[in-house]
C-alpha cells in the first residue's frame, strides 16, 4: 500500500492513520513558566475517519524555560515502522479469542421497584476477564495530570513514600502508574521495549521492588497502536512480548493508550492485550484508554477491568462537569470487575476552587470511578489532603454493592441544582446534592424522588461535616454554595417497604 507523505514544518504527517490530540494543558509543574505550545500543521482526515480526528501527530512541543517534551517528529525510523504495520492488501488482523472462563459474579437485585427503576444494571455483564481484580474501582496514582513527560524514577519512589507517609496508602491509593514517556524511543536489539535510560536508569525492575517494598503497587503505559501518543514504540503487534516483559518486572497495572491506531477498530485491538497479560499467570489490572470513541461500555466489559467514556480531563470547572454528565450516561454497564472510567483526578492541581475539587471527588466517588490522584503528592496542601483523605466518601466508592450512582433529576433555572444518588450494601442510598449554579441555592427532592419509602425515617449522615443529621421523613434539602456540594448516606431505621 502505498502510503503518501505531506511534509510540514514540524513534522511528517501520515495520512489514514487516525490518532487522538487532547486539548492542550499545560500541568501545574509548568504553568510557572511562560509557555509556547506549538500544534502541527493540520490536514483534513479522510474520509470516513471520526470527526474527532485532529491531525495524524498527537505528541506536542511544549517548550519552556524549565523542559521541553519529547519533539514532535516522525523520523524514518517511525515511519519504516509505521510501514511494518500497516496491514497489506488481504491481510487480516488476528482477533482475540474470549477467556475460557469467566466469573459468575453479578451486581444482585436491588431490594425494591423504585431503586430497580432509578438505578437500572440490566446492562452489566459477566465478568471474561477472571482475574479476580477491580471488585472495587481502582484507587491510587497516575503521572500524566501533574508531571506529563518530565518524569523519572526519583520521581515515582518519592511519589509512593508520600502515599505512605500521609497515609493515603492505608486509605486504598494502592497503585503508583507511571504514564507516557518512560521508555526509550525505539526498541531494542531483540526488539523489547527499553526504559529511558536518562530517566529510568535503575530499570523498571527495581522500580517495581522499591514500590512494592512499600506495600503499594506499580503501574505502567503502553499504547494499542504503533506508538505511544508522545510517540515512543506502542504495543500493537507486540502484545505477547510486551506483556510477558511486564510481568517479568512485576508490573500490576497497564494503561492502554490509543494513539496512532492504524484505523483499526479498538474491538480488534485491545483483546489481544487482555488474553497476552492473562497468559502471564501475573494479575495484572488492565485499564483501556480508547477515550469513550467506540462506546466501550458496550464491549469494553469482556475486555478490561476499566474503561475511559471520555476524552481527557482538564483542570477546569467545565471540563470536570462535561465528563461527568458523558460518564453518566453509562451508569447501567459498571460492576464488579470492571468500571466506567471519566479519567483521572484533578484535585490539587490549582484550576478549580476548593468547593469545585470537592464536588470533582464526590462525584467521582459516587459514579464509581476510578480514584486516580493526578496531583504532586509530595507538596499537597492542607486542603487537598482533606479532600483526597475523606474515608466516608472513599467508602462510597468502595462498596460492596458495586452501583454506579447518577443523576436523578435537576430543578432550578437551566436545571444547575442536581441531585445525584446511588444505592449502596446494607440497604443504604448515597446522595448529592450538587450546585453547578453560578450562586448560592436550596436543592430539595422527595424521599420517593431517590427511591427511597416517602413513608419510612431515614437517618441521615454528612460525608463533608462528619456529623449524623435528624432523622428525614418525606422530604430532605439542604443550602449549597456555587458549585459545591453536600453528600450524604441515607439508612433505613426500619427496613426498606416494597415500593
Amino acid at each position: 500500500m502505498k502510503i503518501p507523505i505531506i511534509s510540514t514544518k514540524m513534522a511528517v504527517v501520515v495520512p489514514g492513520l487516525p490518532c487522538h490530540c487532547p486539548t492542550t494543558r499545560l500541568p501545574p509543574a509548568v504553568q510557572a513558566s511562560p509557555a509556547r505550545v506549538s500544534f502541527p500543521t493540520r490536514i483534513a482526515p479522510p474520509n470516513g475517519f471520526e470527526s474527532r480526528w485532529k491531525g495524524a501527530v498527537c505528541a506536542r512541543s511544549i517548550q519552556t524555560k524549565r523542559k521541553m517534551a519529547v519533539p514532535l517528529r516522525l523520523s524514518l525510523f517511525h515511519f519504516l515502522a509505521l510501514l511494518v504495520l500497516l496491514p497489506q492488501p488481504g491481510a487480516r488482523w488476528l482477533g482475540a479469542s474470549r477467556t475460557a472462563a469467566a466469573a459468575a459474579a453479578r451486581i444482585g437485585p436491588l431490594p425494591t421497584a423504585a431503586l430497580r427503576r432509578l438505578y437500572d444494571t440490566s446492562n452489566y455483564g459477566r465478568l471474561h476477564l477472571n482475574n479476580g481484580l477491580a471488585l472495587a474501582p481502582q484507587m491510587g496514582w497516575n503521572s500524566w495530570n501533574f508531571f506529563a513527560c518530565d518524569i523519572n524514577e526519583t520521581v515515582i519512589r518519592e511519589t509512593a513514600d508520600a502515599l505512605v507517609s500521609t497515609g493515603l496508602a492505608d486509605l486504598g491509593y494502592n497503585y503508583v502508574n507511571i504514564d507516557d514517556c518512560w521508555s526509550y524511543v525505539k526498541r531494542g536489539d531483540k526488539d523489547q521495549l527499553l526504559p529511558d535510560p536518562k530517566t529510568f536508569p535503575s530499570g523498571i525492575k527495581s522500580l517495581a521492588d522499591y514500590v512494592h517494598g512499600k506495600g503499594l503497587k506499580l503501574g505502567i503505559y503502553s499504547d494499542a497502536g504503533a506508538f505511544t501518543c508522545q510517540v515512543r514504540p506502542g504495543s500493537l503487534r507486540h502484545e505477547n512480548d510486551d506483556a510477558a516483559l511486564f510481568a517479568s518486572w512485576g508490573v500490576d497495572y497497564l494503561k492502554y493508550d490509543n494513539c496512532y491506531n492504524l484505523g483499526i477498530k479498538p474491538e480488534e485491538r485491545y483483546p489481544p492485550m487482555r488474553d497476552a497479560l492473562n497468559s502471564t499467570g501475573r494479575k495484572i489490572f488492565y485499564s483501556l484508554c480508547e477515550w469513550g470513541q467506540d462506546d466501550p461500555a458496550l464491549w469494553a466489559g469482556k475486555v478490561g477491568n476499566s474503561w475511559r467514556t471520555t476524552d481527557d480531563i482538564e483542570d477546569t470547572w467545565k471540563s470536570m462537569t462535561d465528563i461527568a454528565d458523558k460518564n453518566n450516561k453509562w451508569a447501567s454497564y459498571a460492576g464488579p470487575g470492571g468500571w466506567n472510567d471519566p479519567d483521572m483526578l484533578e484535585v490539587g492541581n490549582g484550576g478549580m476552587t476548593f468547593a469545585e475539587y470537592r464536588a470533582h471527588f464526590s462525584i467521582w466517588a459516587l459514579m464509581k470511578a476510578p480514584l486516580l490522584i493526578g496531583c504532586d503528592v509530595r507538596n499537597m496542601t492542607s486542603e487537598t489532603k482533606e479532600i483526597l483523605s475523606n474515608k466516608e466518601v472513599i467508602q462510597v466508592n468502595q462498596d460492596s454493592l458495586g452501583v454506579q450512582g447518577r443523576r436523578i433529576l435537576s430543578q432550578g433555572e437551566g436545571g444547575c441544582g442536581e441531585v445525584w444518588a446511588g444505592p449502596l450494601s446494607g440497604k443504604r442510598l448515597a446522595v448529592t446534592l450538587w450546585n453547578r449554579c453560578s450562586e448560592t441555592v436550596n436543592i430539595t427532592m422527595t424521599l420517593a424522588d431517590v427511591g427511597l419509602d416517602g413513608s419510612s425515617a431515614y437517618s441521615v449522615r454528612d460525608l463533608w461535616k462528619h456529623e449524623t443529621l435528624s432523622a428525614a421523613v418525606g422530604t430532605f434539602g439542604a443550602q449549597v454554595d456555587v458549585h459545591d456540594i453536600k453528600m450524604y448516606i441515607f439508612t433505613p431505621d426500619v427496613s426498606l417497604s416494597a415500593i
